[in-house]
């Protein structure tokens, strides 16, 4: 069944009554290429469970399910739910589940599947692809991967260098828990309805071993958004917003790290980070 086509699309949604939710940020793939490199970039071996999050009509899941041994779809949209199981019946690998992944406990999903790997996939709604990312990040979901397609914009922050314009907090965020990859470029053409963005889908190889060590994971994290969220201002400025310092223990400890006090962040290495803020934990 060719459920990217837009015939296919345009006479499930008559046959349904079904309306893209602008809320639900709702746009369906069209392209079959792209479809084959999300599944091929997502590396979905035989002895794979998938979760997807965000299935719409299924079009994903249905390259997922022809390769994986089992496939957990997370649709938040119930009015999709019989649209799913319709264009998925002749798979008994599939389990759908009408949910809110932001509100789900994905790690207790991955230990049913009684897999050893796990590889997530997704197209994601633009406005709340950070906090499904770095929920799952922070949650430690024990996966092997996460590939999924997001904002163009966003793609471009999350897998950016130190010193360029895109390097900000996401960046260094999501590459302390992964290694990122960019698998394809998504034009906003192939999509119905078709957004006012492009999209790029990236793949997130989770770390086994973190990139540095951290006294103090909270205060690194608290490093990387005090030093963002004024990133006009040098480190030496905007780092006294920590709670609990000053201007001299945040002196003494740029010093301690190596790190010129008039630097500001987004010129910062994760690992400069991670030295400058367990250097401030030593002395709070």
């Amino acid at each position: 069944m060719k459920l990217y086509e837009p015939k296919t699309i345009k006479a499930i949604r008559e046959q349904y009554g079904f309306k893209f939710s602008k809320s639900l940020g709702q746009n369906f793939l069209t392209d079959k290429n792209i479809i084959d490199e999300i599944i091929e970039g997502a590396q979905i071996e035989a002895e794979d469970a998938v979760l997807e999050i965000g299935p719409g009509i299924g079009v994903l899941t249905y390259e997922a399910a022809q390769i994986a041994d089992k496939v957990f779809a997370v649709e938040i949209d119930k009015t999709l739910i019989p649209i799913i199981e319709e264009n998925l019946k002749e798979f008994d690998n599939v389990e759908i589940i009408n949910e809110d992944i932001l509100k789900l406990d994905v790690n207790k999903i991955i230990d049913e599947t009684g897999s050893k790997k796990v590889k997530i996939i997704g197209n994601l709604p633009y406005y709340i692809t950070t906090p499904i990312i770095m929920k799952l990040l922070e949650d430690g979901v024990r996966a092997e991967s996460i590939t999924i397609m997001m904002q163009k914009e966003v793609a471009d922050r999350i897998k950016a260098s130190p010193g360029s314009k895109a390097y900000g907090a996401i960046s260094v965020a999501v590459q302390y828990y992964c290694t990122v990859e960019k698998i394809a470029s998504v034009p906003r053409s192939v999509f119905v309805p078709q957004p006012n963005v492009d999209s790029a889908v990236l793949r997130l190889n989770i770390r086994k071993e973190k990139p540095v060590e951290l006294t103090n994971q909270k205060l690194f994290f608290d490093c990387i958004k005090a030093g963002f969220g004024q990133r006009r201002k040098t480190l030496l400025n905007s780092l006294q917003t920590l709670q609990g310092t000053s201007k001299d223990l945040i002196g003494d400890s740029l010093k301690a790290a190596g790190v010129d006090p008039t630097r500001r962040a987004e010129t910062l290495s994760l690992e400069e980070f991670a030295q400058i803020s367990n250097e401030v934990d030593k002395r709070l």
